[in-house]
């Protein structure tokens, strides 16, 4: 058995005790580990036999037995495993390569496809986020009040393009401090203490909106939005200078809101160097992944502003109930990084918690709603 690992993986650590194990539970098995961190001495091999099992060397823990590979760590990967080694062993056959292929990442062993799941999910609880919400909702209102599609056009498509490319690149900076102070035992529970405290302003906000510590836009910087979102509508503007100004107004206003913003992608970015992903073409698809989804919601809104010309703003109260779900929904997930990282690593509890979370945040605005009835 072949097994890539690295020293910065935390579920490479994990899972080495029972790796170390196997050769005495069965002797006629000889485990030969490569880690991965300390030297390039073992990445061409890990290239050409990842290669030869049709899956991409991207992740670690990546354990190979014959044809076969399996990526991560969870019970029902050990089992399997086990039970290849004892078919292997006996030389009986055991059922042959269980790759799956996805969009972007290319086939990879199923055990890697809840990162696909984890991200989506992530992704889709944080493109509604009441801050980027009303700075898109203002802006198409205002741009719309002038009567020209074109100019709605222009403006939007400039303005999403912009947050995609910083939003982007904030994560992929983030991340690559995530991949290597994960080595370290702590960062883990700095994650999620970070997470819980996140959540806790949020929900915070729903109960007791703008008072007190808060992770939304301050209020001195909106009168400079306002101001910057007016020059949009000068009639005087060509295409070229409108999607410059628009450009330069989206890229300081990402800036502003990166505080508002910054919650889910932290906690994304542990989870995945929880996971063992390196910088290379897996992490890049699962960006371009979260970024996609990320945007879904706001490529929605500007669809309907561009083809109804009209546009209501967000409220008080629908930015409340949005901090209330994204509140919720990261103190479940630092419990989970806390208490079960597993619960990442499987892509049916995963979603268990993301619904547990957006069910409970569904009552409390039921509950409310019924008050107010």
């Amino acid at each position: 058995m072949h097994v890539f690992w690295s020293l910065t993986c935390p579920v490479c650590i994990r899972q080495k005790p029972w790796i170390d194990g196997l050769e005495e539970r069965f002797p006629g098995l000889r485990v030969e580990l490569m880690e991965l961190s300390g030297s390039d001495r073992y990445h061409t091999r890990f290239d050409t036999m990842a290669a030869e099992r049709g899956i991409r060397a991207e992740f670690v823990p990546t354990l190979m037995l014959g044809k076969r590979a399996w990526v991560g760590d969870t019970p029902r990967l050990r089992a399997e495993i086990e039970a290849a080694v004892e078919a292997a062993l006996s030389g009986t056959e055991t059922a042959t390569d269980s790759a799956l292929r996805l969009p972007v990442l290319g086939p990879v062993d199923p055990s890697a496809a809840p990162l696909a799941g984890v991200t989506v999910l992530i992704a889709f609880v944080d493109g509604f986020n009441p801050c980027s919400l009303w700075v898109l909702t203002l802006l198409l209102g205002m741009v719309i009040a002038s009567g020209s599609r074109r100019r709605v056009a222009v403006v939007g498509v400039s303005f999403l393009l912009t947050t995609a490319l910083i939003y982007g690149a904030f994560i992929a900076g983030l991340f690559s401090v995530m991949a290597w102070a994960f080595a370290l035992p702590w960062v883990r529970w700095a994650v999620a203490l970070f997470a819980l405290g996140f959540g806790l302003v949020s929900i915070k906000d729903y109960l007791w909106y703008g008072r007190g510590i808060s992770f939304s836009i301050p209020e001195g910087q909106k009168p400079g939005i306002y101001a910057r979102i007016r020059r949009l509508r000068q009639e005087d503007l060509g295409t070229p200078a409108l999607m410059a100004a628009t450009v330069a107004m989206a890229a300081g206003i990402a800036l502003v809101e990166l505080p508002c913003t910054a919650g889910f992608p932290v906690v994304w970015s542990g989870i995945l160097a929880e996971r063992g992903v390196t910088t290379g073409a897996g992490f890049w698809g699962l960006l371009a992944l979260y970024v996609l989804i990320y945007l879904g919601v706001e490529l929605m809104i500007f669809a309907l502003a561009i083809t109804g010309m009209s546009l209501g703003r967000m409220g008080e109260r629908h930015g409340r109930a949005l901090k209330l779900i994204g509140g919720v929904v990261m103190v479940a997930l630092a419990g989970a990084l806390a208490l079960r990282p597993e619960l990442m690593e499987d892509l049916g509890a995963s979603m268990m918690l993301f619904g547990a979370a957006l069910g409970i945040a569904a009552l409390v605005l039921l509950g409310e709603a019924r008050r107010r009835a």
